[in-house]
């Protein structure tokens, strides 16, 4: 019933025009200060996690200390990259509701990477209202740019031959 609630209702529909308006405002105002800051790197950053990874309250478990050392430490520029501009696109995205529920996914997709590198600050939050963004849907959307790029996706790759492997 709240599902159906979060998905169809213009209530909702308002309510999530203004999680997706502050969750826009928080990543992109994030991105921006790396993006404007004169040289975001987070090295630092990566390090500090595995090294958080260790001891008697690590706050990093040990597989994820794991792919930082093996993946993310030797490739912290690229890393780098992709978080500032990553929280940019996500913040223009949620603002203007534009591909509103991918957006919201790749949000996601990042807070858990900061939780799982021992950040609390506001990325639980922020995950839980992403969460109630992914579950409406299009209705997140609704009162955003969706409303009008979405259908036109759907009638531009829609199949008109029937299912696929029928022709």
């Amino acid at each position: 019933m709240f599902v159906r609630f979060l998905r169809e209702s213009k209530i909702a529909a308002t309510a999530l025009l203004l999680m997706r308006l502050y969750l826009g405002y928080k990543w992109l105002t994030s991105g921006w200060g790396k993006v404007t800051g004169g040289g975001f790197d987070a090295s630092g950053y990566l390090h500090g996690a595995v090294a958080n990874a260790t001891g008697e309250n690590a706050t990093v478990q040990p597989w994820w200390a794991n792919f930082l050392e093996a993946i993310a430490i030797p490739n912290a520029g690229l890393f780098s990259y992709l978080v500032m501009w990553g929280e940019v696109l996500v913040g223009i995205a949620l603002i203007l509701g534009i591909f509103t529920t991918f957006a919201a996914l790749m949000g996601a997709i990042m807070n858990f990477s900061f939780l799982f590198s021992g950040t609390i600050s506001v990325n639980p939050q922020m995950l839980l209202w992403t969460i109630f963004i992914l579950v409406a849907g299009y209705n997140a959307g609704r009162f955003g740019l969706d409303r009008y790029i979405l259908p036109v996706f759907r009638q531009r790759f829609t199949r008109t031959d029937g299912p696929i492997g029928q022709m």
